[in-house]
Parts: structure tokens; C-alpha cells; sequence
């Protein structure tokens, strides 16, 4: 499958979850319970692996199971990254799924996580992530489609304190007998992680 195919796919899929959450939203709202959101605000639990809009012409995915962590990073500012997974796919390619949460006292936009290439057009995102196999000496930079987007989340600016987001970025395979690999965005640690499937 290709990575367009593959984009397609995973945003075929966000936006069907997308419509049903949205038909169930209009549906419940005649129930006059006089609370229209239901005590829920941006940012807590109840929304953290939900789409969420679209920002710079991409879509956020939703995290995979946000319970697993195999790995975290702390950076500045009160900012953690928890990994979830590192899967490969049949298609050569490896997703890595996190959740950003911002434990500062201050918006956090990551606009210091993009690349640096002028040709992304992907502001606030996690395009400058890569993945980095040092016995094999390779390092592995987030996958572009043909349009100039990164194959990861975007739309990563005014992230409230304590509120937190989904992120994903896909990048090339490395070869097989590579299980683990160091996992890099731009102001913060890297950290160690296995590679599953």
C-alpha cells in the first residue's frame, strides 16, 4: 500500500468517526438536561482521542491505546511526550503514536518540532521528529506526501496548561532485524523505544 493510499485510508477512517460522533452529538442535543456540554472541557480525558480540527491543511489522528506507554519525554516548560506504540506495517513504513500534554502554566505551540525545510508546509507540527538507528547509523525523518505535508500531526499550537493532545508521525521502515530505535523531536530528549510487528 502506498503512503498516499495509506494517508487516505487513516483519514477515510478519521472522518467516518468523525460523522458518527458528530450525528450522535445532534442527536442528544434535545435531551434538556440544561448542561450542553456535560460538564466536559477542552483538553480533558473524555476528548484526548478524538480528531480534532484541522489546522495548516492536515488532520490529527487519534492516539492508539493512550493506557500503553512505552516511552516518555520531558522537555522544557512543563511539556511531556508519552509514547504509546511503535508499529511497523506491511506497507514498509512505522507509526509512532503519542500524546503531547502541556503541565506548564503557559500555551505551548510546537512550532520548534517542525523541520526545518522551507518546502513543509506544515507550521505547527511534529514534521522535525525523526527516528534514529545508531548501530546501523541511519537516522529516519518523518514522511512528506507530494503536496509538501508531513505524514504526522499537525495543528499543534495553543495548547492550554493541563490539556493534552494526540500526535502521530510515520516514517520509512528500518529494516527488520532494527528493534529498537531512538525516537527524536527538536527541544526535547530522545528516548529509547522498541519497534513492534
Amino acid at each position: 500500500m502506498s503512503i498516499r493510499h495509506t494517508t487516505k485510508a487513516r483519514r477515510g477512517a478519521a472522518a467516518t468517526a468523525l460523522a458518527a460522533a458528530l450525528a450522535l452529538a445532534v442527536a442528544g442535543c434535545g435531551s434538556g438536561d440544561g448542561d450542553g456540554d456535560g460538564g466536559k472541557k477542552p483538553g480533558d480525558g473524555a476528548d484526548r482521542t478524538s480528531t480534532a480540527a484541522k489546522d495548516d491543511g492536515g488532520e490529527q489522528e487519534p492516539a492508539a491505546d493512550s493506557s500503553k506507554t512505552i516511552g516518555e519525554m520531558k522537555g522544557p516548560g512543563g511539556i511531556v511526550v508519552t509514547l504509546h506504540s511503535a508499529e511497523r506495517d506491511d506497507g514498509g513504513f512505522v507509526t509512532v503514536n503519542a500524546t503531547v500534554t502541556n503541565h506548564g502554566s503557559r500555551l505551548f505551540n510546537a512550532i520548534d518540532w517542525r523541520s526545518k525545510e522551507t518546502e513543509v508546509k506544515s507550521l505547527s507540527s511534529v514534521s522535525g521528529a525523526s527516528l534514529v538507528d545508531e548501530k546501523g547509523k541511519k537516522r529516519y525523518l518523518v514522511l512528506r506526501d507530494t503536496d509538501g505535508q508531513c505524514l504526522c500531526t499537525t495543528g499543534l499550537s495553543g495548547i492550554k496548561p493541563n490539556e493534552s493532545r494526540p500526535l502521530f508521525a510515520q516514517f520509512p521502515a528500518p529494516p527488520k532485524n532494527v528493534t529498537e530505535v531512538d525516537f527524536q523531536i527538536p527541544t526535547m530528549p530522545s528516548v529509547n523505544i522498541t519497534l513492534s510487528g
